[in-house]
């Protein structure tokens, strides 16, 4: 009979639920005694997916939704018996505005991502000056680039586009996914897809055209997905859910205070000089927190790990009743360049972008504050933050007088920071563990993408990492692609 084999999950935020869930599942399906203890050393699961949901509101402290481009999130949904739960954004409002010299101004219908398909909605903005349009066209006559480096968000862009490109429209749109800055930010690591379209047609314009020709022809006969998914109750009921199906040993308040390695095991000392012994480890912490764990064991890993960096960032949202707000809400919320000095990165208008968020008659809006643009905001005690938040958008959105409901949220070092040459970083320390520290295996938002299908992807695939470690068929080191094709 095959000797049981015991793994400890270290983090309790969504991937690694998702390794527990696949762990447990891939275990049971191919009929192997494996069993697992998931150590959180916080109060509650799911990480920076929180929820308040009463009172007819829906309030997301951390993510709001999931890319349904990305399967892993939608399908886990599915598997679990959430498919009627699911609703997707209210398409017939979704515009997004920019703010330029101190207005909102629609993204021009059509643009993709960061890239113009229509070109009379592009042609009538004023977003982009003449000369910024004109520049931003000669991106179907620029050669490619030749040489596979890495290079930052900013060098591609500017070269593609153009300055002003960047500065009023990607810069903003991938501060509010990332909060990074753009002249730091990998390419190669968030949008792989771009150096696709730009090797394969000669042009981002062309690349993105043909692939929604091809959407078009593939969603024939049927209703296309929406592009951003949610449950109706909020994400946390994907964190319940998930959790609930779970029958191994779940630790909350449990803090990982060192790892050991004892012959080919490893001893995880707990809270309370508790500890626990394992046959592998799946580490689903920050990665400063694994760095921590693993240096004394593996000095040349850790100082990999504390490599990545991490920025903080704040949600307020506050409820205000329909008539405090002026502005037509006809739009999904609006970015914020930072060459426009406004305190915010983002703000959402969450009971336009999704349905049953607010009761009828009343508007729930939803700021973000920190990142690269002034991760000292953060700190600012609530009833400062709030009326900071408060200022901005009533000189933005023409909110007036005071909110019904307030809730801030902080995520202090929460946001792990891909910059230039962190898909090589991320197989670095892989390939490193994989000799330093067999058995031990890597997943979360520092690592192979930030959103929640990464995280669950990441789980899925590190869970099966280890067990094929534990079945001793893992002769060599395998190091997945940094970022999956389905990106």
């Amino acid at each position: 009979m095959t000797e049981p084999k015991h793994v400890a999950i270290v983090g309790g935020g969504i991937a690694g639920l998702a390794c527990a869930y696949y762990l447990q599942k891939k275990a049971q399906a191919e009929e192997r005694p494996i069993s697992y203890t998931l150590l959180e050393a916080g109060g509650r699961l799911g990480g920076k997916i929180e929820t308040d949901a009463s009172d007819g509101f829906v309030i997301e402290g951390g993510p709001d939704s999931f890319i349904s481009q990305k399967p892993w999130a939608r399908e886990l949904c599915l598997e679990l018996g959430l498919g009627d739960r699911l609703i997707g954004t209210n398409d017939v409002k979704r515009k997004t505005y920019v703010v330029f010299r101190d207005q909102l101004r629609a993204l021009p219908d059509g643009v993709m991502l960061i890239i113009p398909t229509r070109f009379l909605p592009f042609a009538l903005s004023p977003l982009i000056s003449p000369l910024g349009k004109l520049r931003m066209a000669m991106d179907l006559v620029i050669p490619r680039r030749r040489g596979a480096d890495d290079e930052s968000l900013s060098s591609f862009i500017t070269r593609r586009l153009g300055r002003e490109a960047l500065e009023k429209i990607a810069e903003p749109l991938m501060a509010g996914i990332y909060v990074a800055d753009p002249y730091r930010l990998s390419l190669r690591s968030t949008f792989p897809r771009f150096l696709d379209m730009e090797q394969q047609y000669g042009s981002l314009i062309r690349g993105m055209l043909h692939q929604k020709r091809m959407r078009r022809r593939m969603s024939s006969g049927h209703q296309p997905l929406p592009l951003f998914m949610t449950l109706r109750g909020g994400l946390e009921e994907l964190v319940r859910t998930l959790a609930s199906r779970l029958t191994g040993d779940i630790r909350l308040g449990c803090k990982v205070q060192s790892v050991l390695r004892t012959g080919t095991r490893y001893r995880l000392q707990l809270d309370g000089d508790q500890v626990l012994d394992a046959d592998g480890v799946l580490m689903c912490a920050p990665a400063a927190d694994a760095a921590g764990l693993v240096r004394p064991l593996a000095p040349e890993v850790g100082r990999e790990l504390d490599r990545i960096r991490y920025l903080s960032t704040a949600t307020v949202s506050l409820v205000f009743d329909r008539s405090q707000v002026r502005h037509p809400l006809d739009g999904f919320g609006f970015v914020v360049p930072k060459t426009e000095g406004c305190r915010l990165m983002a703000a959402t208008i969450v009971s336009t972008k999704f349905p049953g968020r607010a009761p009828d008659g009343k508007v729930l809006l939803r700021a973000f504050v920190g990142g690269y643009h002034n991760e000292a905001l953060v700190e600012l005690p609530d009833p400062e933050l709030v009326g900071l938040v408060r200022g901005e958008l009533g000189r933005l959105l023409g909110v007036e007088g005071e909110p019904e409901r307030v809730r801030v949220y902080r995520w202090r070092h929460a946001n792990a920071q891909y910059d230039v040459g962190h898909t090589d970083l991320v197989h670095r320390i892989e390939a490193r563990s994989a000799t330093k520290l067999p058995g031990v295996f890597y997943a979360g938002g520092a690592y192979r993408g930030v959103g929640i299908p990464d995280c669950i992807h990441q789980g899925e695939q590190a869970a099966g990492h280890c067990l094929a470690y534990l079945a001793g068929g893992y002769p060599k080191w395998h190091v997945p692609s940094s970022v999956s094709s389905r990106q």
